[in-house]
């Protein structure tokens, strides 16, 4: 298996270099260095960077990967003249070709974050975060009728994370809210959701891995024993059958693909598809 040390450069965040380097990457099997070089928005940070990039293919006797979303012009003739790496400029590859189409000239803006603070959608995202914090794990009840949807699933299940990532990413509010034994007793669901039933949305996990996610919080325990996951996994399908719950099982799936799936299913008016 190849090794390859790979940089993500940009006169912003570099999120946009790296989410899209990693996704082209995935298609390999290799294993690769990272290296951040955000916010290189000088000529003399150019310089840095191309003595960095160089020094590596230098030491490793192979080119670096280097993905680009440079937009300055000047710093990236600078990483074009001096950089000894394989260069992926995605602007240029893609932008230019968009500019000769469309007919007009791209704003060549810095960054998605430009000028955050008077963006509507980013002050609706910070408020999602908060909004998903403070609703974590059945922490409150209050405004649930504000959610855009509510995760329920057994402890462990994966409902945190995900209701975080639909926050960060699509400025969803999204509570969550665990399903416990007494819930199971009763055979209903908490009396808390039901009223917002339409914007559940459950989550699963198969015993054996739920037992082993649980076993390195709580070793040894009851609450971690496998019989006790199988029974809290089969209550819990169980009664989002009998609700009419859509629902689906994290167990091979990342934060990624079951953030997409509950977009799909709950699709809210205010996002575009």
């Amino acid at each position: 298996m190849p090794n390859r040390t790979v940089f993500f450069i940009s006169d912003g965040t570099g999120i946009t270099a790296e989410t899209f380097g990693k996704a082209i990457l995935a298609q390999f099997e290799m294993k690769i260095r990272q290296v951040r070089l955000p916010f290189t928005d000088t000529a003399d940070k150019a310089h840095q960077a191309v003595r960095q990039i160089n020094h590596t293919a230098e030491v490793e006797g192979c080119k670096p990967i280097v993905f680009s979303t440079l937009v300055n012009m000047e710093v990236l003739k600078v990483i074009q003249d001096g950089c000894k790496g394989m260069l992926l400029d995605m602007f240029g590859t893609f932008v230019n070709p968009l500019e000769t189409e469309l007919g007009i000239k791209s704003h060549h803006r810095v960054g998605r974050f430009s000028d955050a603070s008077k963006s509507k959608e980013y002050h609706d995202r910070i408020d999602a975060i908060n909004f998903s914090l403070a609703h974590d794990d059945g922490q409150s009840n209050r405004d649930l009728q504000g959610a855009d949807v509510i995760l329920v699933g057994v402890s462990r299940s994966g409902k945190t994370p995900t209701s975080l990532y639909l926050a960060m990413q699509h400025g969803l509010k999204a509570a969550n809210y665990p399903l416990i034994p007494e819930d199971f007793e009763r055979r209903q669901l908490p009396p808390a959701l039901a009223p917002f039933r339409t914007k559940l949305f459950g989550l699963t996990i198969q015993p054996e891995r739920l037992s082993e996610i649980r076993n390195e919080r709580r070793p040894h325990s009851r609450y971690s024993s496998l019989e006790n996951c199988r029974m809290e996994v089969s209550e819990a399908e169980a009664m989002m059958r009998r609700a009419g719950i859509r629902w689906l099982s994290t167990t091979t799936k990342s934060i990624e693909e079951i953030a997409t799936t509950i977009l799909q299913e709950i699709r809210p008016e205010r996002l575009n598809y």
